[in-house]
């Protein structure tokens, strides 16, 4: 899951990063207003963090192009403590949640998961599609009732395809989901095949049936 943390500053941004990526979270940064349009306009996220006060800009006026461009992200507003107004015009505007400074990275973690689970999957702490159940809270993976072992990117790639169950999605896009900004610098996105590859054989192996299948030409479709 991608986390995009629009904060200007440096220490907090760099805490919130390290604690959301012991628990799996693929995080981007954005420290001024600028540089937050321009990630927002080039990738997708699972969630947006989003501090009000930044450089060259207001945090509110994000989160009005965010829903302007009626984009699916979830939305964490993060201000200062006696922010009460901001906090309730973001909310207004269409923020999902806000966290006031300063805060636990358990409890920022707890609400980050919260919104994902609640925006992508009905509320659900575990996905079931026939003989395949997956655990989001122990991140583990059942078949057939036997437990398989996926590692990070493995689990990270198959949560993103049930979540957009009988969608095409892009190699792009799995691309910029599992390396984030840098994919577009990457030389090829043969990565992706290999995960791929490993997620089908895994699944496979465990007796499931192949859900996952290759769209020639445009990407791959989880179907349900």
């Amino acid at each position: 899951m991608k986390v995009l943390i629009i904060e200007d500053e440096p220490e907090l941004a760099a805490s919130i990063t390290d604690y959301l990526s012991g628990e799996s979270y693929l995080c981007e940064t954005a420290a001024s207003f600028r540089q937050a349009i321009e990630k927002i306009n080039a990738f997708e996220y699972d969630c947006i963090l989003l501090d009000l006060m930044l450089p060259g800009g207001n945090g509110l006026d994000i989160l009005q192009e965010i829903k302007h461009r009626k984009r699916e992200e979830g939305v964490i507003i993060i201000s200062a403590k006696d922010a009460v107004e901001d906090k309730i015009k973001g909310l207004q505007i269409g923020a999902d949640d806000y966290i006031s400074k300063p805060f636990h990275l358990a409890e920022l973690a707890a609400r980050i998961y919260s919104l994902i689970r609640r925006k992508q999957f009905n509320n659900t702490n575990v996905l079931r599609q026939e003989e395949i159940e997956v655990n989001l809270l122990a991140k583990t993976v059942h078949v057939h009732g036997k437990v398989v072992n996926f590692t990070r990117k493995e689990l990270d790639l198959l949560l993103y395809f049930m979540a957009n169950r009988n969608r095409v999605v892009s190699k792009t896009a799995l691309a910029e989901h599992l390396s984030g900004d840098i994919a577009d610098m990457l030389d090829s996105h043969d990565f992706v095949y290999a995960h791929i590859k490993n997620l089908k054989k895994k699944l496979a192996e465990a007796g499931a049936t192949n859900y996952l299948k290759t769209i020639y030409g445009s990407g791959y479709k989880w179907e349900s």
